[in-house]
């Protein structure tokens, strides 16, 4: 039986895996209920226009003009900012295993990620994500998003690791599909435990 390449290689996403995801339905279904906007109008709004935001084609600004702010308001624009950007939490135990596999593996970890800048920018100085992650390949910064082929291409190039030796970890299984057509290994996370089992099956392990 042939044996898997070593992986050399950990392509990983932000939202729901390392951390709680940034600005997802339920994060907009909280910010709607605080501030007490009608929620089908403003849902809708936002669905016309996440994507160019998230793509880096739109700013935070204009997208909040054209979502929140196309009415008055009895609050701020900072208000609404400084609300979004507080939605992010760590996960701890998710952080702390990458950390010690790179330690131990000396792993290339890259950050593979469909995110608008400020939330990127933000959730990489709040948690520190530079003191492990290589380099972070965001939709806003490259102008395309997951499940474009593109973007994974990108990871490889840049990483310049061949795809057998790479995983990809993602909360989407349709993204993790993607990633699995372009030879890269693929686990779609679900949980801590289930996602350290799957990495361990594929040499990196921190057991003794």
């Amino acid at each position: 039986m042939a044996q898997t390449p070593a992986i050399t290689t950990v392509f990983l996403d932000v939202g729901s895996v390392l951390l709680t995801d940034s600005w997802g339905p339920s994060m907009r279904q909280k910010a709607l209920a605080h501030f007490s906007f009608d929620f089908a109008e403003v849902a809708d709004r936002s669905r016309l226009t996440f994507e160019g935001y998230e793509e880096g084609n739109i700013s935070l600004e204009e997208y909040l003009d054209w979502v929140v702010f196309y009415q008055e308001r009895p609050f701020s624009r900072k208000a609404i900012i400084d609300f979004m950007l507080a939605q992010s939490q760590p996960h701890p135990e998710m952080l702390e295993l990458m950390r010690a596999l790179k330690a131990r593996y000396g792993l290339k970890i890259v950050v593979v990620t469909n995110d608008g800048r400020e939330f990127a920018i933000h959730r990489i100085r709040q948690f520190g994500l530079t003191e492990f992650v290589d380099f972070f390949i965001v939709s806003c910064f490259v102008h395309c998003r997951k499940p474009e082929p593109e973007i994974y291409r990108l990871a490889l190039d840049l990483s310049q690791t061949p795809p057998a030796r790479a995983v990809f970890i993602d909360d989407q299984l349709l993204f993790v599909e993607v990633a699995q057509k372009l030879g890269v290994h693929g686990i779609h996370h679900t949980d801590y435990a289930s996602t350290k089992a799957a990495l361990a099956t594929l040499g990196l392990s921190l057991a003794s």
